[in-house]
């Protein structure tokens, strides 16, 4: 086993390339998003270069230590991440550490800018999980029905601790998030399909079922989930939108009319005429649209599969088992938010207020998604070959 590559030959170009271009993205989309005014002097374009700057630091600091070392820490970090998220549920809403927004308290307050635990704990629940599969497939050589129901019952523990506090503040498009991830690395993991297809129709089952009681059943959610009504009216509003287009559905309303304005080669950089609400965060995909026509908007959509493409390319050149389950489960992360914030923008999805990836307007979702390809930079940086194995570059 060998890793005596310099710097340059082990960094991973392409995708710090491809970053810069998300950066270029990010940057033009939101800068042309505040011109509308509604955000009065407020600069996001400087304040999303800044936390792009902190995520760079961050990935740089991230490659510092060998997948090895996360693999030993992986439990600490999880554990880090569900103080925060009890902190943040048993934290009275007075106390200005605490920002509730729209009915939901996922907020810390502090002096640098707001900041979301749940963002940061989804890259430290994939630390954990893989760790925890790692660990089951090294006690259990003999792969068996029995021993894949004894990791599945682990990895449920394992998702219920965060998920129970995500929900708590309520979370659902968050939750949706650690559910997606928690699916891919179930199927990463070899489990038999004997389990996993009656499992993953028992869920879509329930997944239906709670989609008719948002509609027939709303009194039952709120009082036993903690369902608030806004989380309904997302649902009515995005089966017909038009029937509620004075308050829950003009944000789809807006993004569809945007999006259509532009056609196919758009209005132009700063061309955009049509009110959209959050066009800086999570229809930040309308803005786009609007301004880059349909040819502007494949661009970005093409820019997100090579950045999928190239991560499943890495991620099939590790040798070391952690590893790839861990990157497995970024993928996992940045495909879900893609297709649900693009899904929910074009009424494809009902909307969730997921931000759109490395392109929306937010710090801690900006930081916790440098935080995950940090860690596929480590993962490449570290990745060490066998003497005798094939050359991945030939």
């Amino acid at each position: 086993m060998e890793n005596k590559k310099g710097f340059a030959d082990r960094f991973d170009w392409t995708l710090a390339f491809i970053i810069l271009l998300f950066l270029i993205v990010s940057l033009l989309a939101i800068s042309s998003a505040q011109t509308t005014g509604q955000y009065a002097s407020y600069n996001f374009v400087s304040k999303q270069l800044f936390w792009y700057l902190v995520g760079c630091v961050i990935i740089g600091l991230v490659m510092f230590f060998e997948p090895e070392q996360y693999k030993k820490m992986a439990w600490y970090i999880f554990g880090i991440g569900v103080f925060l998220l009890a902190l943040l549920a048993i934290l009275p809403d007075s106390l200005s550490l605490v920002e509730p927004r729209n009915g939901a308290k996922s907020w810390f307050h502090l002096p640098i800018g707001d900041i979301q635990p749940a963002e940061f704990m989804k890259t430290f629940y994939i630390l954990g999980l893989a760790r925890l599969i790692t660990y089951h497939h090294e006690q259990y050589a003999m792969k068996t029905i029995k021993t894949d129901f004894i990791l599945l019952g682990k990895i449920g523990i394992t998702l219920i601790i965060p998920l129970a506090f995500i929900m708590l503040q309520p979370d659902l498009g968050t939750s949706l998030v650690f559910l997606a991830i928690t699916a891919a690395l179930i199927v990463v993991a070899g489990i038999s399909w004997k389990i996993i297809l009656p499992l993953f129709l028992g869920g879509a089952s329930i997944g239906g079922f709670l989609l008719w009681m948002a509609l027939y059943a709303q009194d039952f959610l709120a009082k036993h989930f903690n369902f608030e009504p806004y989380q309904f009216a997302r649902i009515y509003s995005w089966i017909d939108p038009y029937s509620y287009a004075s308050n829950e559905g003009m944000h789809l309303i807006s993004a569809l009319n945007a999006i259509g304005s532009g056609e196919v080669f758009g209005k132009g950089y700063g061309g955009r005429v049509v009110y959209v609400p959050e066009n800086h965060t999570d229809f930040i995909f309308a803005v786009i649209g609007e301004e880059y026509g349909f040819v502007g908007a494949s661009v970005v959509i093409s820019l997100y599969f090579l950045l999928i493409y190239h991560l499943t390319k890495i991620t099939l050149q590790l040798k070391d088992m952690y590893s790839t389950y861990v990157c497995a489960g970024i993928i996992a992360m940045i495909t879900f938010h893609v297709f649900e914030n693009i899904g929910m923008t074009i009424q494809l999805l009902p909307i969730t207020g997921i931000p759109l990836p490395f392109i929306s307007y937010g710090g801690s979702s900006l930081m916790g998604n440098m935080l995950a390809i940090g860690l596929v930079f480590s993962m490449k940086f570290h990745h060490k070959t066998y003497m005798f194995a094939k050359n991945e570059d030939e």
